[in-house]
């Protein structure tokens, strides 16, 4: 076999298909995002980034830089191993005490990213539990499938936020048996919210856990940033929360929060942290500025919605159709690879505006998608361009718009 031509061929195919990725070469601005330079081959070029994770600009915030720089003067740069040898540091302690606090658990454990706290946390607890079925939501994240797939444990997959195929799934399940419920919060490419409170009561009644990823959720809802169990008043209702760092609060790394027990089981057990390097001393520090600020400030969350709905209701005065949804998240709908590759590339190109396409595999062929996430620190003049940009490429690229009276 010619494995480079093997490799080459299927890249070929990527790449007539319209799913060939391409990434922006960026380097965001200290203190001045949404703004970012494009390293193109004639040099940097400014651009406003609508497609960020970052979604409050916690990553500029100067508690955090402040945080971050004051922790590598004292601690210097890395942890100097993993956390069961050399490297748990103070910083990790206090972070997991927030964290703790935050969604109203007793513990909390660190991980080097929200993918690998869905895979090592999952794929620990279903592996390590004799008997064990995992309940997992058809849209959940590929972190989420990959753990329960690496634990080799009978699994089920329940149609998506449907509660009565969930419960039909496990009523089939023998009563005594060992059972886990997996799911999403903010589901990040449709911005649908799960029904958390249904999902919660059939747990009771099948004497099942639940483990709800709350990534694209926490800093960003409840009253200080807990997410959406937080501001439904459930989180005493889960098994485990689990959330990241490197989103709304602007840093990197990810975590679960849930009884001293399950916690400790999972740091015990868990091979994805046993045998990973710690977090920075500086990432730790700066998220526990981010976390402790975000419980203390709601401006940021206020803004952001204010934010959210002044791009949809220009994006509905255009006709442009985007996906309804109650989150924060803007799925503005091509419905074509190349086509959606082409729009992303002349947002760039001649209007200084980037957004990712999102193709297959990250949604399924025939949905892709501009994927927006206005944030509090973009400004009018910034949606002005983006809406003003977006009306000329529908209709240089002839792409059906939303009729006004179905607004």
């Amino acid at each position: 076999m010619n494995y480079q031509q093997f490799f080459r061929d299927q890249l070929t195919q990527l790449s007539e298909e319209g799913n060939y990725r391409i990434f922006a070469e960026l380097e965001r601005q200290c203190g001045a995002f949404p703004t970012a330079r494009n390293h193109t081959l004639t040099g940097p070029e400014k651009v406003t980034v609508w497609c960020s994770n970052d979604y409050l600009g916690m990553g500029q915030h100067p508690k955090v830089l402040a945080a971050m720089r004051d922790a590598i003067d004292r601690c210097g740069a890395g942890a100097g191993g993993t956390r069961n040898i050399s490297g748990t540091t103070h910083a990790h302690v206090l972070l997991e005490q927030e964290l703790a606090d935050l969604h109203g658990k007793n513990a909390a454990l660190l991980f080097t990213s929200g993918y690998v706290s869905n895979w090592a946390a999952l794929g620990t607890l279903a592996s390590h539990i004799p008997g064990i079925t995992v309940l997992s939501d058809e849209l959940n994240h590929a972190s989420m499938i990959e753990g329960i797939r690496h634990s080799r444990c009978e699994k089920r997959i329940w149609k998506h936020n449907d509660l009565t195929d969930l419960e039909q799934q496990l009523a089939e399940l023998p009563a005594n048996s060992p059972k886990l419920i997996a799911f999403e919060s903010v589901y990040s490419m449709d911005g649908d919210i799960a029904p958390i409170a249904g999902i919660c009561d059939l747990a009771d009644r099948y004497n099942a856990m639940t483990y709800l990823d709350e990534v694209h959720a926490v800093g960003l809802y409840g009253l200080r940033g807990g997410g959406i169990a937080e501001r439904e008043g459930l989180m005493d209702r889960l098994t485990v929360i689990e959330g990241t760092l490197g989103k709304a609060f602007g840093v990197v790394g990810g975590y679960i929060a849930a009884s001293h027990a399950l916690v400790d089981f999972v740091r015990s057990f868990a091979s994805g942290f046993i045998f990973t390097t710690a977090l920075p001393p500086s990432v730790a520090a700066g998220a526990v500025a981010s976390v402790r600020h975000l419980k203390q400030s709601n401006d940021e969350r206020v803004q952001h919605q204010q934010r959210v709905r002044e791009v949809r209701d220009r994006l509905d005065a255009l006709g442009i159709p985007h996906t309804p949804n109650p989150s924060h998240i803007i799925p503005v709908m091509v419905g074509d690879p190349v086509k959606c590759r082409f729009i992303s590339d002349i947002l760039m190109r001649d209007y200084g505006i980037y957004i990712q396409p999102i193709n297959y595999p990250t949604v399924p062929k025939g949905t892709e998608r501009l994927r927006i996430t206005p944030s509090p620190v973009h400004s009018s003049e910034d949606v002005d361009r983006l809406v003003t940009a977006l009306g000329e490429l529908w209709t240089q690229c002839q792409l059906a718009r939303r009729p006004m009276a179905a607004q």
